[in-house]
């Protein structure tokens, strides 16, 4: 073989070489494409059956505390170990509703609930996004910072078309992390939640005598 035609075949190996490697990495890139795409799409579709499973906790409920009760009592159910407290507008000030009997995280002498002030409160309303702990104490989230640096803490809005009736405080021990698929299902039966809150409290009123 000569020397030419000995470095024309090296050539056309190493090109043969590179376009498998090239067309490896092609292939890496669509399988990683597609196993993301696969996650999304059944994360989506664990979100809409998580929803789908809560209105039907929540159908046919007229009652406000019974309705919060029953919501109460789904999500604690589907997210473990959570501490859960809904907080309402009530005019200038709130009222909040905490759910469940287990003992919850002590933040000083009281637990995290205690520590929304009506200033605190509103802030996060007008927000209108879920918040973390940073963002808490931006707002003025106020504790001891060995306390609160122990809780992985959230708050996910009640709110439609931008109207806020309030949030929902979710928190629990930093050890285990509150993950972003059990905040994207909370968000996701939010406004379902907003609608059901609503109507009991315009049932509420309608009942009331004058």
């Amino acid at each position: 073989m000569d020397h030419k035609r000995e470095k024309r075949i090296r050539r056309l190996v190493r090109k043969a070489n590179a376009n498998r490697k090239k067309q490896a990495q092609q292939i890496d890139i669509l399988c990683n494409d597609f196993i993301g795409s696969q996650k999304d799409f059944i994360n989506g579709l664990n979100a809409i059956n998580f929803a789908a499973n809560f209105y039907e906790s929540i159908i046919g409920i007229a009652d406000l505390n019974s309705l919060l009760y029953s919501a109460g009592k789904f999500i604690k159910e589907e997210t473990a170990e959570v501490h859960l407290a809904f907080f309402l507008r009530a005019g200038e000030s709130f009222e909040f509703h905490i759910m469940g009997s287990d003992k919850p995280i002590s933040i000083d002498k009281g637990c995290l609930e205690d520590c929304f002030t009506d200033e605190l409160v509103s802030s996060v309303c007008k927000s209108n996004k879920v918040c973390g702990l940073d963002d808490l104490i931006s707002m003025g989230l106020c504790g001891n910072p060995s306390h609160l640096n122990n809780m992985s803490v959230a708050t996910v809005p009640l709110s439609l078309l931008g109207a806020s009736l309030g949030f929902i405080l979710v928190y629990r021990s930093s050890k285990n992390k509150l993950t972003s698929i059990e905040l994207k299902n909370l968000t996701t039966i939010a406004p379902g939640l907003y609608r059901a809150i609503q109507s009991c409290q315009i049932l509420s009123h309608s009942s009331t005598p004058n």
